[in-house]
């Protein structure tokens, strides 16, 4: 196999959660341009749909899968469903978050607990379920989506940052206890992108400036920046690289 060959994904599949929108959909345009068969995830049917239509409509192999990945006993249905019908998993993209902004002293328990649920719990859940699946078969990847507020903090997102240096720890500790299985877990981090996410940030022309003077690179991110890594992450070409997060961020976390 050549080095080229090694980040070929043709053949695999991939889960990709929360992948109607966002980077998530671009996360899954990418796979299924490097040759896997990307099923597209989300609590929504009608956006899945319409999501998965359009990747279809590019030439992309694409499959749909409507649940919660914040219920357990929905993971655990939905993931023996796409091996019984589709082929067994691959790859998992834990890609499903949400952000609930707000002053950490006025802040209400239920949004901490939705927030960590959606953003935590889920990769849990998730990447418990596909593991068990993985483990039998001797190989698989999963990439958990983590963020550049894995390392820094900002102002009225103290949740979001706690769930995501969670999930970087958590990404670690499951590679320590996969690898020996074959299994390669790492994390994807994002910096600040262009999502609607990040929609009243981006409009914010005063944050707008601040961020891009901030950022080495001198921009925001677009979503397509995203595709190498995930694709590298993904692929036999990062097959010694475990419990790493790749930060794909333009500089941010290199500089005060």
């Amino acid at each position: 196999m050549t080095v080229l060959q090694s980040f070929q994904l043709n053949g695999k599949l991939a889960l990709i959660t929360g992948s109607s929108a966002g980077i998530g959909f671009a996360l899954a345009r990418a796979l299924g341009e490097a040759g896997a068969h990307v099923i597209v995830n989300g609590r929504k049917a009608d956006k899945v749909a319409s999501a998965a239509a359009t990747l279809q409509a590019e030439g992309l192999q694409v499959s749909q899968s409507v649940f919660d990945v914040t219920h357990a006993q929905d993971v655990a249905r939905a993931v023996n469903q796409i091996e019984a019908n589709i082929d067994e998993l691959e790859i998992l993209i834990n890609n499903a978050g949400m952000q609930i902004r707000g002053p950490l002293h006025e802040y209400k328990d239920e949004d901490w607990h939705t927030l960590m649920r959606t953003n935590l719990d889920s990769v849990y859940f998730v990447g418990k379920t596909v593991a068990q699946k993985m483990i039998p078969r001797g190989h698989g990847k999963i990439i958990n989506i983590c963020s550049v507020q894995s390392e820094l903090g900002r102002p009225g997102i103290a949740p979001y940052t706690a769930s995501k240096g969670a999930v970087k720890m958590l990404t670690k500790g499951m590679a320590i206890d996969w690898g020996q299985f074959g299994i390669n877990v790492n994390g994807l981090g994002p910096g600040y992108y262009k999502t609607e996410l990040n929609q009243k940030l981006v409009d914010d022309p005063q944050f707008s400036s601040w961020l891009v003077g901030r950022t080495p690179s001198r921009r925001w991110g677009d979503v397509e920046d995203l595709g190498g890594a995930a694709v590298f992450l993904a692929s036999d070409a990062s097959r010694f690289v475990n419990g790493h997060i790749l930060y794909v961020d333009g500089g941010v976390t290199a500089t005060l």
